[in-house]
């Protein structure tokens, strides 16, 4: 019984804490609906605010934009009338400077008419046209200051002529004195000293062997001779005497004397010439302060040959390089460029070192090599200028003139020499022209040419008819002293390896 009326108690009192709460929560719904409105509310008055401003702002930049285009239009108003203005004016003043041409024109015919009737009655008077009594004015002028014009020019030629020659003289004898260098004259020929006359024998070889190797490989004629230790190495080539001098250096200091040594010995020695030739380049631009690194390696070979090449006897690169110093010294004292003069009389006569082997005039050869190695116009044209009567530039002047100071030195050239070339290269160049010929040297100062063929393009009765054809073209069209002997030479070299 106690049981039922405590369940019945808590029940009741379940029931009352679930209204509570339902009470509660009915309260705090309406608490936040009244909130949300409040929001809501006040969020609507912040956007109609918001959006008069921006109504506001908008009106008054419109306003501020239509007052902008307002003031634009009243200038351009004002503008328009002021042009109209000017206009006007410009026509106005146009129509004044009409009217003054036409008067202009109207009083220059009225001239020209009293101006033709002036003349007309002035030839009436004086019998005379108007050309003839301008020819009579100038006759009359002319006779009365002849004389003393004529004496005016001839003392102002006289002491032109005399000041320049005074000048000029100074110059150059200033710079020959301050360049003064020994000259000598190149020969033909080149002794090797022998250790002993027991070398001799060993050079020449078994039936002449190794001395036709030597000559065969080097392009020169080998004298034994009955001088004491000493051969001779004979050629008109500077470089082929070379060439066989370092060989049989080589082959003496060795020991080993045999045709398979000396194809050796002579390409070593060609190799060494060859860092010869770069060093004396190399030379060359030190000597002049010009910098090495400044000019391409090629070309510095180029120029080293030049050591190996003579001009009337003269060595062609001691020629260049007092050709250089000559110009730079006179550049100097004329006011003309300095670099160009003394670089483009370093290379003025670069052509000589491959004339040889090219077509064509030197000077044309070394423009051309010059402008191929990046050199400037005024540069390169040196190479043209010391060959021509009336050079273009002030530089060119001056080199050819150094040119000239440099060959007519006493004993710097010999005309004979030069000969002597020119008869060796044209008996070499005419034996060469014919088919199957390998290389022509001309020996014994040109009483002999030695052909060397190709064996399997000349057979030995070919070669017979070879010797006479190259015998009569040098016999029809080259001068000579005596007579040339021609010898063609067809050797069969057969190389085969065990292995």
């Amino acid at each position: 019984m106690i049981s039922r009326f405590l369940s019945k108690r808590s029940k009741g009192k379940a029931e009352q804490t679930g209204k509570a709460m339902l009470e509660e929560a009915e309260q705090q719904k309406k608490t936040l609906i009244s909130q949300a409105e409040t929001e809501s509310q006040m969020l609507i008055l912040k956007a109609k605010e918001e959006s008069l401003a921006y109504i506001e702002n908008a009106k008054k930049e419109d306003q501020e934009r239509r007052q902008d285009i307002d003031a634009r239009l009243r200038r351009l108003d004002e503008r328009e009338v002021t042009l109209d203005s000017k206009l006007t004016k410009i026509d106005t003043q146009r129509a004044e400077l009409e009217k003054k041409v036409e008067d202009l024109k109207i009083k220059e015919a009225s001239l020209e008419t009293l101006e033709a009737e002036k003349t007309v009655e002035l030839e009436r008077l004086s019998s005379l046209t108007a050309e003839q009594a301008k020819e009579e004015l100038m006759r009359v002028v002319q006779e009365s200051a002849q004389e003393a014009i004529d004496s005016r020019l001839r003392k102002m030629d006289q002491t032109s002529e005399d000041e320049i020659n005074a000048k000029s003289r100074k110059i150059l004898s200033l710079a020959i004195e301050r360049y003064a260098s020994s000259q000598s004259v190149d020969t033909t020929t080149t002794a090797v000293t022998l250790p002993s006359d027991e070398m001799k024998g060993r050079i020449i070889g078994k039936e002449g062997r190794n001395i036709k190797a030597l000559e065969l490989l080097t392009g020169t004629e080998i004298i034994v001779d009955d001088t004491p230790e000493t051969i001779t190495i004979s050629a008109f080539s500077a470089i082929r005497r070379h060439v066989a001098k370092l060989a049989l250096d080589s082959l003496i200091k060795d020991g080993r004397i045999h045709p398979a040594r000396i194809e050796e010995a002579v390409q070593d020695a060609k190799k060494e010439l060859t860092q010869d030739i770069r060093k004396a380049g190399e030379d060359a631009l030190y000597s002049l302060g010009i910098p090495v690194s400044s000019i391409d390696p090629k070309l510095i070979s180029i120029l080293g040959r030049l050591k190996y090449r003579t001009s009337y006897g003269q060595n062609v690169l001691q020629h260049s390089i007092e050709v250089a110093q000559l110009s730079a010294i006179m550049a100097e004292e004329l006011g003309a460029d300095v670099f160009i003069c003394k670089k483009g009389g370093l290379f003025h006569d670069i052509g000589k070192a491959v004339d040889h082997d090219m077509q064509g005039a030197h000077p044309e050869i070394g423009y051309n090599i010059m402008k191929k190695f990046g050199f400037p116009e005024e540069m390169a044209y040196q190479s043209i200028a010391h060959h021509e009567d009336k050079p273009k530039t002030i530089e060119g002047v001056i080199v050819k003139a150094a040119d000239a100071i440099s060959g007519a030195r006493p004993g710097a050239r010999k005309n004979s020499f030069e000969q002597f070339v020119q008869r060796m290269e044209e008996l070499e160049k005419t034996a060469s022209s014919f088919a199957g010929v390998e290389k022509a040297y001309a020996i014994q100062a040109g009483r002999e040419v030695r052909v060397f063929v190709h064996p399997q393009k000349i057979d030995d009765l070919t070669a017979f008819q070879l010797a006479q054809d190259i015998a009569r073209k040098v016999e029809s069209e080259l001068s000579y002293p005596g007579e040339v002997r021609i010898t063609v030479i067809r050797e069969t070299r057969v190389i085969e390896y065990a292995r």
